[in-house]
């Protein structure tokens, strides 16, 4: 556990990377949501007496004089420079600024295998095949012991569905294809298409609001990256507990805010798909009470 230190807090630093900044010059197709973060938080902060920052977390350690937080807003090339992501928010903690979600919490959840220790709690995840290193034989395998036609391949330290790949049984990789990173392996379910993705979104352990996100037709990520779109999503009291499990079932302190994305069964359950701790975007545009609900959860723990 990492307890949070009492202090006059000010300013927040809201750690973004190079190509979500504004001032980047090639910014991310996505990087609109993080324009959208910016403008629900800082009038909401604004009204506690909190500045927000927007600071790249690979600046020099000097940038964050000053700073009393951290918030690990728009950080989306984390998954390609893992260790010297949580040596950065170490290093900040290190010195007296407040990390949320703290550097613990994000270690343990930078890994996918956590979905294991959330299985292992109780928790009913996306079936899964564990694999330090995936060749054609592997998807293979996969095809046979989920007994499906499709297969998606993801990496265990990765975010945004980059590097992802979907298989289908009649068009199977080449012989000598070798995914390129510690994977996991999972069944395409159908909810995907159908219903869509489901995430519900926490702050400070308090539910706050959910939205169903859909893939772009010929696609099945449903990230804004690849076309994919969302609308508010009104849970029944079925569903929000399922996630509401799931939070609680993280070995840690309750996070600052969490977002949990769910997918329906055949048995109309919902099964965990991730539970995003880290640098998740919130959906401010669904959730439109975000940036008050944020602000207040942070007034709570430091005043």
């Amino acid at each position: 556990m990492e307890p949070y230190t009492a202090l006059a807090m000010t300013t927040l630093a809201f750690l973004a990377c190079a190509t979500t900044v504004p001032s980047s010059g090639e910014r991310r197709g996505d990087a609109f949501e993080h324009d959208l973060m910016i403008a629900a938080l800082e009038p909401a902060f604004q009204a506690r007496g909190l500045e927000l920052k927007v600071i790249d977390w690979e600046a020099p350690i000097e940038a964050f004089r000053g700073v009393d937080a951290a918030l690990l807003g728009t950080a989306w090339n984390y998954q390609d420079k893992a260790e010297a992501f949580l040596k950065k928010l170490e290093t900040l903690q290190s010195r007296g600024v407040a990390v949320l979600n703290p550097p613990g919490l994000v270690r343990w959840n930078i890994t996918k295998t956590y979905l294991r220790a959330l299985e292992d709690a109780g928790v009913r995840a996306i079936p899964t095949l564990w694999r330090e290193k995936v060749t054609a034989k592997g998807v293979r395998e996969a095809f046979d012991v989920f007994e499906c036609d499709r297969v998606v391949v993801k990496r265990q330290v990765g975010a945004g569905a980059e590097g992802q790949e979907l298989f289908r049984k009649s068009s199977l990789p080449s012989p000598n294809w070798v995914f390129g990173a510690p994977a996991m392996l999972q069944p395409y379910l159908p909810a995907i298409a159908t219903e869509g993705e489901l995430s519900f979104i926490f702050i400070d352990g308090s539910f706050s609001h959910a939205l169903v996100k859909r893939a772009a037709d010929g696609d099945y990520r449903i990230q804004s990256l690849y076309g994919g779109t969302e609308e508010v999503y009104e849970p029944n009291t079925d569903d929000l507990a399922a996630a509401q499990d799931v939070l609680d079932a993280v070995p840690f302190d309750t996070p600052l805010y969490a977002r949990i994305d769910m997918l329906r069964m055949q048995d109309n359950g919902l099964a965990l798909m991730e539970a995003e701790l880290i640098e998740p975007y919130l959906y401010p545009v669904q959730g439109p009470h975000l940036g008050k609900r944020l602000a207040e959860a942070i007034a709570r723990r430091f005043s």
